[in-house]
């Protein structure tokens, strides 16, 4: 049974691909142009995209849930998936003239980018003049448009710019413990002229007309690591169960008791259902409160983001703790789901304490009032 757009199915089509493919992904520092090719087919760069551009324009519980589908062969696929559907939302925040230039051959189309303004525009006749360096861009060596955060001189705020292939150099820069397969380098401009239609003022992303940036930011990361949980879960269990069956957890015997791995087991299970739960919940409020969502929703979904997060590094790290030398090794599934988990869990959208802030300042203010 197909539901909603259909994302959910056809990332159970692409997970076993992107499975296959990780090791590669990781000696490579990014992903392998076959799990490129069929991340776009699964139709996660289309899934936000406007239906008179041949988008979708799905939702973000269904996003969400295909995300942590593919995270758990991935997580990088799945991290890069995301980043497709996401900033192509972010893009849909041209005016028409610049959508028509970036989807007018097909929606199907691999936008990356960065929301921090670490570049400078200047006004040109007919647009802008457009430089700087956005490190972090993960999947931009396959990409076939950037959208870049730049600020503007003196008070005048930031905009955002959409540059195709070749109007940007790629530089290789990316060395993270964690993600590895995530291709996150580094974009440069060396003054380049973008045309006004494909420029918007940052404050689209937040205006009233659709779901605000800060309300589902933190949804574009955890998912992937929710996913990447699960998998180490799967990966913990069948190894914990060989190692039991061989005589393991015997009272008396060397290492953790029985009741060592069955105390683990449920512990990060109901870690990794809870922060489901908080992700299924933000997500749910999304699409059901749309533009119309408050600032009380919006901390909350922040708070959960961040929570959710806590939760699933708790989950993987308890296991991998109690994996033993085989399940540390290096280059081991689980291993890499470690790595990644804790890395994803340092993105900015998921700092615990800028998110607690958030949460409190409203009851707090009433109180003090």
């Amino acid at each position: 049974m197909v539901t909603g757009t259909g994302l959910v199915e056809r990332a159970g089509g692409l997970v076993e691909l992107a499975r296959r493919r990780a090791g590669d992904a990781e000696e490579q520092r990014r992903l392998t142009p076959d799990v490129v090719a069929r991340m776009l087919e699964s139709g996660f760069a289309r899934h936000f995209v406007p239906v008179g551009f041949g988008g979708a324009e799905g939702g973000f519980s269904e996003f969400a849930r295909a995300v942590a589908v593919v995270a758990e062969g991935c997580a990088a696929t799945a991290w890069c998936a995301s980043v497709a559907a996401s900033l192509a939302r972010v893009a849909a925040c041209l005016p028409e003239e610049g959508q028509a230039d970036v989807w007018g051959g097909g929606a199907d189309v691999f936008v990356v980018g960065s929301l921090s303004p670490a570049g400078e525009a200047v006004p040109a006749p007919g647009g802008w003049q457009l430089s700087g360096s956005w490190a972090y861009t993960s999947g931009v060596d396959h990409a076939d448009w950037v959208v870049l955060c730049a600020a503007l001189p003196g008070r005048g705020g930031a905009r955002l710019f959409a540059l195709p292939r070749g109007a940007y150099a790629v530089k290789d820069t990316w060395t993270g413990s964690g993600m590895r397969g995530t291709g996150s380098n580094t974009v440069v401009v060396d003054e380049v002229f973008v045309p006004g239609s494909r420029s918007a003022d940052r404050r689209r992303l937040s205006d009233g007309r659709t779901v605000p940036v800060q309300a589902v930011n933190g949804l574009s990361c955890a998912p992937a690591a929710l996913g990447a949980a699960r998998g180490a879960l799967t990966l913990w269990t069948a190894d914990t169960a060989r190692r039991l069956a061989r005589g393991a957890g015997k009272a008396g015997g060397p290492g953790p008791s029985l009741g060592t791995y069955e105390a683990v087991l449920a512990r990060s299970s109901g870690e990794i259902d809870a922060a489901a739960l908080l992700l299924e919940r933000a997500a749910s409020v999304a699409d059901d409160r749309g533009a119309r969502i408050t600032e009380e929703e919006i901390a909350r979904n922040v708070r959960d983001y961040a929570l959710s997060s806590e939760l699933l590094v708790n989950a993987v790290n308890r296991m991998y703790a109690a994996s033993g030398t085989s399940g540390q090794s290096a280059g081991r599934p689980l291993e890499r789901a470690w790595r990644d988990v804790n890395s994803i869990a340092t993105h900015i959208a998921l700092t615990f304490d800028p998110a607690a802030v958030l949460f409190a300042s409203r009851p707090f203010a009433l109180e003090a009032a």
